[in-house]
């Protein structure tokens, strides 16, 4: 008997179909909500550092006064072009972006395998942890570190603050936030349907390509640049301003656009009402679970850290459900 053609297309196919995808997402979304508290914000801490990095390099990249006044979409292409390995390193390295799990926790909970309260616990934690990690970067290493102090430097990271947090209305801030994290969370998605490690940075560059070019509105990244620019003494800038335009809105359009937009979306139309999905012949676990760590195989309890850490979520997602796994699972790994 013949084979069926479709079934050799897709084993073929170097990544997970749209349907394995969401089920990683929900698989990853569980072992992070389990991650010992400690253990998420001190991510939480490196995945605001990290992001930090990219930030500064973008207000690097505006340090070009002829080409801001005669070219700034130009000047704003070639940031969107620089700022994504800053993601990809925090995706990479296994460290926990709020933007990101709003994604991965969401959908465990509509999938029930997560509770309200371990979704909740793990933002709070990923939040604070986002805005350690930005502050220390912004206030210690260049702001006293005096990266940004001199000319045009300065005046483009202020320029660049005020134009995101002073011009715009709230209503038109919170908006931007909803486009940016449907396309941070759509590069997260992506990153786990690729199997190789060239193949996760492609698909993760170009979602977060797009956000930095339509200059839409990202809250870790707020952390940075608004209290470096205040740091440096903009005018029109303070606490209060920051906390009421650059976090409140940013936060809840951030998290709209990431849970509703991409986590609710994607598990509607693949994972609701549909039998349980298989991934290397290992299913998922059924109900809120403890997702057993199994000495350092996961880094930070993402799941993310290599082009195959995917197949770890399959082994300790299932691991509480009494499945077992199969050799294949392993063997994968090398791939």
């Amino acid at each position: 008997m013949a084979a069926d053609p479709t079934r050799v297309l897709v084993t073929n196919l170097s990544a997970f179909s749209p349907t394995q995808t969401i089920e990683l997402v929900g698989r990853a979304g569980v072992i992070k909500g389990n991650t010992r508290p400690d253990k998420v914000f001190l991510s939480g801490v490196s995945a605001g550092c990290l992001l930090s990095f990219a930030c500064a390099a973008v207000l690097s990249c505006n340090a070009s006064p002829w080409y801001a006044e005669n070219a700034p979409g130009l000047l704003r292409l070639i940031a969107a072009l620089i700022f994504p390995f800053g993601f990809v390193m925090i995706t990479l390295t296994g460290a926990d972006l709020f933007t990101g799990t709003t994604l991965y926790t969401t959908v465990a909970v509509l999938q029930r395998r997560l509770s309200l309260w371990k979704m909740a616990t793990h933002w709070f934690l990923c939040f604070w942890g986002n805005l350690a990690g930005s502050l220390f970067l912004a206030v210690v290493i260049f702001g006293y570190g005096g990266v940004f102090s001199a000319s045009p430097f300065k005046e483009a990271a202020i320029t660049f603050a005020v134009k995101k947090q002073v011009t715009p209305a709230w209503h038109e801030i919170f908006l931007r936030a909803v486009g940016c994290n449907w396309l941070v969370c759509l590069a997260c998605l992506l990153s786990l349907q690729a199997r190789g490690v060239g193949s996760k940075i492609a698909a993760m560059w170009w979602p977060v390509f797009a956000f930095v070019a339509l200059g839409l509105d990202h809250v870790v990244a707020n952390m940075f640049f608004v209290p470096l620019a205040i740091f440096l003494g903009a005018p029109g800038l303070s606490t209060g301003l920051y906390i009421w335009k650059g976090v409140i809105p940013v936060l809840l359009g951030n998290i709209v656009g990431g849970g509703l937009m991409v986590g609710v979306y994607y598990w509607y139309m693949y994972l609701c009402g549909e039998p349980e999905v298989m991934i290397d012949g290992v299913g998922g676990p059924s109900g809120p679970v403890l997702a057993k760590r199994q000495g350092d195989s996961v880094n930070d309890g993402s799941g993310l850290s290599d082009a195959e850490e995917g197949n770890v979520i399959h082994r300790q997602a299932s691991a509480s459900s009494g499945l077992k796994t199969p050799a294949s699972v392993v063997a994968n790994k090398s791939q």
